[in-house]
């Protein structure tokens, strides 16, 4: 039996006319790539290709040891920044099925958003916008990731949701506000789950007037979440939040960073992070010097410095600053340097 791959992409792209809403993101009127494909499998659709770019990609794999909340979890159940991007997959991916939106496109820019995030989380961005001239923001070093360091030739679609999911920006399509609002509920609800299991806080202790309007249950406080958006939603070209649900999903953020993410307890190792994160800055600063040009420095650092994991940037501070016995052997080559100079 002969297959005509191609039909297969054709009535992808068809059945999106026909069960999505008629504001949803179609593939067949995407805006295209920086660069032509030069492949030809025909059996996906070009939002799926996106997504599939990024779940392939190094910088996705490497989100699986960079922090979340807590520096190097001594618990396998903390959320790494790998698990934060797939629960708000998840979130972003029910939301937009229940409204009709592109899902592909929803989970390809979920995927990609935190692919530029540095180790030790937002203390080590915080850091390196300390350090490198202009400031450091994961959302756009996300965007250099896939357009520059790996050259993913994505979407111009999902390079916009990629940039756009943090606050301040104003996203092009439907799918990538969703996904703005699936990255606050995640890392809102999961950040609460694992400071209560590190027993940073409890429960009882979250404002009142935010538990009197969310449930105490974990998984019920999500769900209202996720409903609130889509109830708000539905029909609209605009994807959005209940005023009175966002006035208290705000206040249970602000409360967070007062309690838990600038808690000098819970933060206690930060300092130790971002002295990492400096001294390498630094060391590699200083080595570069001598290679390239002054102005091409800081953004080559931040590069390699933004990719490493927690686990690598701790390695590479303790190879370059942590003193080390000779080996056995080094000492060994050493004495015998010694006899021979001496019977010369």
């Amino acid at each position: 039996m002969t297959i005509c791959l191609k039909n297969i992409k054709e009535e992808l792209e068809e059945r999106e006319y026909e069960i999505l809403a008629p504001y949803a993101t179609k593939c067949k009127e995407s805006a295209g790539r920086n660069f032509p494909r030069t492949d030809d499998y025909p059996i996906r659709t070009e939002f799926q290709r996106d997504r599939d770019k990024i779940l392939h990609s190094k910088s996705f794999r490497r989100l699986k040891h960079k922090t979340q909340v807590f520096l190097s979890p001594f618990n396998d159940h903390f959320r790494t920044r790998l698990t934060h991007t797939l629960e708000v997959s998840q979130i972003a991916r029910t939301i937009s099925r229940a409204l009709k939106l592109n899902e592909d496109l929803t989970e390809a820019i979920a995927l990609g958003h935190d692919l530029g995030h540095t180790p030790f989380g937002h203390c080590g961005e915080s850091i390196l916008n300390e350090l490198i001239p202009g400031g450091f923001y994961h959302n756009i070093q996300s965007v250099r990731v896939v357009e520059v360091l790996e050259n993913m030739n994505l979407c111009r679609e999902t390079v916009d949701g990629i940039l756009t999911h943090s606050w301040g920006y104003k996203p092009k399509t439907p799918e990538a506000q969703v996904v703005q609002y699936a990255d606050k509920i995640a890392y809102i609800n999961h950040d609460i789950e694992d400071s209560v299991r590190a027993g940073v806080i409890s429960e009882k202790d979250l404002p009142q007037e935010s538990l009197k309007f969310f449930p105490k249950n974990q998984s019920d406080r999500l769900g209202k979440m996720i409903t609130d958006v889509i109830v708000s939603s539905i029909g609209s070209t605009n994807v959005s939040m209940s005023d009175e649900c966002w006035e208290h999903l705000k206040t249970l953020r602000e409360w967070m960073f007062q309690h838990v993410y600038l808690d000098p307890v819970t933060k206690a190792e930060e300092k130790k992070a971002r002295n990492v994160v400096k001294s390498l800055y630094e060391y590699y600063t200083e080595k570069l010097s001598d290679f390239c040009k002054e102005d091409e420095i800081p953004q080559l650092v931040c590069d390699y410095i933004s990719g490493m994991s927690d686990q690598y940037a701790i390695r590479r501070y303790s190879d370059l600053f942590i003193p080390k016995p000779l080996s056995d052997e080094i000492n060994d080559e050493a004495l015998f340097k010694r006899l021979r100079d001496e019977i010369r």
